[in-house]
């Protein structure tokens, strides 16, 4: 077999893009625009040692799973990679494809795998709310917007999206309307000429509110004025924006956002908690399915009102909030500070008192604040690290100042009962998973829009204590090869039991439980018994000159620190005061 060879071949399966898989004389190959039960022709284009890559020639035979695509650009763009295979199909696909992966990469036993069936949509089209749109000519000159087909910068021009809501191809047709009327260029990435790089339309499924943001190679928008009569046109319009990109590069948003008309974000809901959506917000793409997504979330994790959840990778608190009138406290992590400012506005308009979000990077932040190790990660060998350490410890103090032996108090009230994780597509780093296991909560659940590193963090969790209860698909991502994960992890209770009597009256007798001693108690008997005030940062001085752990809050570069001269009347009074609470000996 040699390239441009013409092979016929059965299609059993479906890769990671979506193409067809079949095997010729023992050979995979990979075969894109065919579907599981296809048998084709096609041409051989790369072979590799055990597997090649094969153009499709020609259907022979349609598999009964396949289905005319809604799409006329279904094979040129390549966005929804599985529109010709039944829906039903593309579930069981979605479904085995977990279940592969669990086996395969998290060394799970078929049988063992407790899956609940997948969920899918009543409408798989139309349940987008973000759609990103970049602009520029074709070869005749015109000015054209659309997408890029799949893994090429070629612009294939896309006028009405099946997955995105109606209102897009209304805004595009009057945004590429205005930019010839006023002869506005499209950027032109080979120069790095051009205005208009992209457009960007976000659309609230509960509201109607509608947001147009233009991402333009420049400083301003000229012309602006008709555009936004234009565009009000449109019923819903709530938000038209420009964001600053003069970067080449292929990163779609700038950092800078500058509001034209009406608000700086819209507003949606999921279930009956609100968001406000902003041009740069990470926010669910399906509504319908990610309401069914956070449902099930809520379901694994049972709570009951009284538990401390910690939901890391929050983005801007969609989970978090929608936990929190569930939960007694809920403390969400992210390493974007705008997302955490996002959250915290989203906790406010809905009156949620009991979430707090930190910046920082997950492990770093539960570890600090459960006390499980050092917030010392791997980054910090390239120097930033003492600068995310400061960050995450400023983060912390504008929750609440920590003062003396009430951080051990708060650390307790902080420890997480549930962990909930939504990490991106590279899943959990290994760091977390360790802090994650050293913390030890009762429940973990993981939402994961990878199948393939959630296993592989299963994997993990599993040799360390957890096991998987429960789990389900559901179909976020309809006519493309992704889908989302939800997976309950408990951890294992022991499985046998020494059996011994007590007499509890002798306990009672012989036992004194050791009561707790706080500075105040220190300095207040300091004051009775010598006639001193003594200040807690002095106590916390002698205390770690004599070997004794002592809080960072006492550090000398403390803001609150007060430097007191450590008088030898003091460090003895400290030192016998120390002695009579049995500290030392």
């Amino acid at each position: 077999m040699k390239k441009n060879d013409i092979i016929e071949l059965k299609i059993d399966d479906i890769g990671v893009d979506g193409s067809g898989i079949g095997k010729v004389d023992g050979m995979t190959f990979f075969v894109k625009d065919a579907v599981i039960g296809d048998r084709v022709s096609a041409k051989v284009m790369k072979l590799k040692k055990n597997y090649g890559y094969a153009r499709f020639m020609e259907l022979l035979e349609a598999s009964p799973f396949r289905v005319e695509p809604k799409c006329p650009l279904y094979r040129k763009c390549g966005g929804c990679q599985i529109q010709a295979l039944s829906y039903e199909k593309q579930l069981e696909y979605k479904e085995n494809k977990i279940r592969n992966n669990l086996m395969r990469i998290g060394g799970f036993v078929e049988d063992g795998i407790p899956m609940e069936p997948i969920i899918g949509m009543k409408d798989a089209y139309h349940y987008r709310n973000k759609a990103q749109f970049p602009v520029g000519r074709d070869k005749e000159g015109n000015i054209i917007s659309g997408f890029y087909a799949a893994r090429t910068h070629s612009m294939i021009p896309v006028g009405n999206c099946y997955l995105g809501v109606p209102q897009n191809q209304e805004v595009m047709e009057r945004v590429l309307g205005w930019m010839n009327q006023y002869q506005i260029e499209p950027y032109d990435e080979t120069n790095g000429l051009g205005l208009i790089r992209h457009v960007l339309i976000r659309y609230g499924f509960r509201t109607g509110q509608l947001m147009v943001c233009l991402v333009i190679n420049g400083k301003s928008l000229p012309k602006s004025e008709p555009l936004i009569d234009s565009l009000l046109r449109i019923k819903g319009m709530a938000s038209i924006t420009i964001s600053i990109n003069r970067q080449r590069n292929n990163v779609i948003m700038g950092n800078v956002v500058k509001t034209l008309w009406g608000a700086d974000y819209i507003e949606d809901f999921i279930g009956d908690v609100k968001f406000c959506i902003s041009p740069l917000s990470f926010y669910q793409i399906n509504p319908v399915q990610t309401e069914v997504l956070y449902q099930k979330v809520l379901e694994y994790a049972e709570l009951n009102g009284d538990e401390v959840v910690w939901d890391l990778y929050c983005g801007i608190g969609t989970i978090s909030l929608f936990l929190a009138r569930h939960a007694r406290k809920v403390y969400g992590v992210e390493i974007v500070p705008q997302a955490v400012e996002d959250a915290r506005q989203n906790a406010r308009i809905n009156g949620i008192e009991n979430a707090v979000f930190f910046v920082g990077k997950a492990e770093e932040v539960l570890e600090k604040t459960c006390g499980v190790g050092a917030a010392v990660g791997k980054n910090e060998e390239d120097g930033d690290g003492g600068v995310r350490e400061k960050a995450v410890q400023e983060d912390f103090t504008v929750e609440k100042e920590r003062e003396g032996e009430r951080w051990a108090e708060e650390e307790k009230m902080m420890w997480p009962q549930v962990v909930v994780v939504d990490p991106p597509r590279k899943g959990c780093q290994e760091r977390l998973l360790e802090s994650i296991v050293r913390v030890k909560p009762e429940k973990v659940v993981y939402v994961s829009c990878d199948s393939a590193t959630l296993a592989r963090d299963l994997k993990y969790l599993r040799g360390n204590g957890y096991e998987m209860k429960r789990g389900v698909g559901i179909d976020q991502f309809c006519q493309t090869v992704h889908v989302e994960t939800v997976v309950l992890l408990t951890h294992e209770k022991a499985t046998s039991y020494i059996e011994v009597t007590m007499d509890y009256d002798t306990i009672v007798s012989e036992y004194k439980p050791k009561v707790k001693v706080t500075y105040k108690m220190i300095m207040d008997y300091i004051k009775e018994k010598y006639n001193l005030n003594v200040h807690s940062t002095t106590i916390a001085e002698i205390k770690r000159s004599l070997g004794l752990k002592v809080g960072d809050y006492n550090k000398k570069d403390d803001a609150n620190y007060r430097k007191e001269k450590i008088t030898p009347e003091k460090r003895k009074a400290v030192e016998e005061t120390l002695r009579y609470f049995e500290i030392i000996q």
